[in-house]
């Protein structure tokens, strides 16, 4: 790299400070009775990364998304958005993000266009017409403007739903599955939309079965097991912390059952933050 690809800041010689981080999950926990479903995870999302969110069924994965989004209150720990602490200011905390549940929450008497003029109401969005516009060019809803719920496919109505959650350009995108129901233009359609999101600087979290959907997007992958993160970094990182296994070249997958099948203990050492 030459001296022109670096930036510095003010001509001080010194090249500028990291980003503030987007997202900050510090040692989030989520317990129902005596279930501990999420235990001591803490991780960083900057601006313009996607992080990978994966496990096994049970693992909980949903229950940290929800706490992440304010959905549910954290039972220790600390969720910051944007700056914002989720449960000493959630309000501004939430209005930063949007989450992409794997079912869509829709109102059933609601069309298409009046969703998208509920939700740009709600978050105070100005000139929402024309972003509302290009929002149904993006997800192939031109035309359905007066659809409702109940005459849209399952990708239809999952296409809506992430249209919804993209017109106050949040700061923070978590997915849950964001892909259930599209067809194969549509899935390549949505990557390129999530990539676009995050090139423009969002933080995403992307929580997703589809593991070559997950190596293929995601800057880094934080693998739960049993609530507990056993593994977080780059692919090349996870790699090269796995013992008893020539792991240069194994895929996600490959490397997800090692690791999840051996709860953890094939790091060399503890996942990184």
């Amino acid at each position: 790299m030459s001296s022109s690809d670096v930036t510095f800041d003010g001509g001080s010689g010194l090249p500028p400070a990291p980003a503030a981080p987007v997202l900050a999950a510090v040692g989030l926990e989520k317990a129902y009775g005596s279930l501990k479903a999420v235990q001591g995870l803490t991780f960083k999302v900057s601006p313009g990364e996607v992080l990978g969110l994966v496990g096994p069924n049970g693992a909980g994965k949903t229950s940290t998304l929800r706490c992440l989004a304010g959905i549910l209150p954290v039972t220790s720990g600390r969720v910051l958005v944007a700056g914002y602490d989720m449960a000493e200011e959630p309000v501004p905390a939430k209005q930063a993000l949007a989450f992409l549940p794997d079912e869509p929450r829709l109102f059933e008497y609601l069309t298409v266009w009046e969703h998208l003029n509920f939700v740009a109401r709600l978050y105070g969005v100005e000139g929402w017409e024309e972003k509302g516009r290009a929002l149904l060019a993006e997800m192939e809803l031109v035309g359905k403007e007066k659809a409702l719920p109940g005459e849209l496919s399952r990708g239809m109505k999952q296409k809506l739903s992430i249209a919804c959650g993209f017109l106050h350009d949040p700061k923070l995108i978590l997915l849950d599955e964001p892909l259930t129901g599209l067809d194969p233009i549509g899935i390549r359609r949505m990557k390129a939309s999530l990539k676009r999101r995050a090139e423009q600087g969002a933080a995403l979290v992307l929580s997703s079965h589809l593991l070559p959907l997950v190596e293929e997007l995601c800057h880094r992958i934080l693998v739960i097991a049993g609530g507990r993160a056993v593994a977080l970094g780059t692919l090349e990182e996870i790699r090269s912390r796995m013992k008893g296994m020539d792991a240069e070249n194994a895929s996600l997958e490959e490397l997800f059952v090692r690791i999840t099948s051996a709860g953890g203990g094939e790091r060399s050492e503890p996942p990184g933050t």
